[in-house]
């Protein structure tokens, strides 16, 4: 049961790919502390902020019905 239980607190970061216990929640999407706190420091013209866009792409906006 702990097993489970330990499981169910564990997300799937949508940058890292990484099930982690800790991040914010973006809409429907989880992003873990780690790749907040790299992608809140990388500079518009590191390689790497190209990433970070296409990965937050991924983020689902919830619909509202009225």
């Amino acid at each position: 049961m702990l097993d489970q239980e330990r499981k169910a607190a564990l997300e799937e970061c949508i940058v890292c790919h990484v099930e982690k216990k800790v991040g914010i929640h973006l809409y429907t999407s989880f992003i873990c502390t780690e790749c907040e706190n790299e992608m809140v420091h990388t500079e518009t013209t590191d390689p790497v902020y190209k990433l970070f866009i296409q990965r937050l792409k991924k983020v689902n906006t919830p619909q509202i019905y009225s």
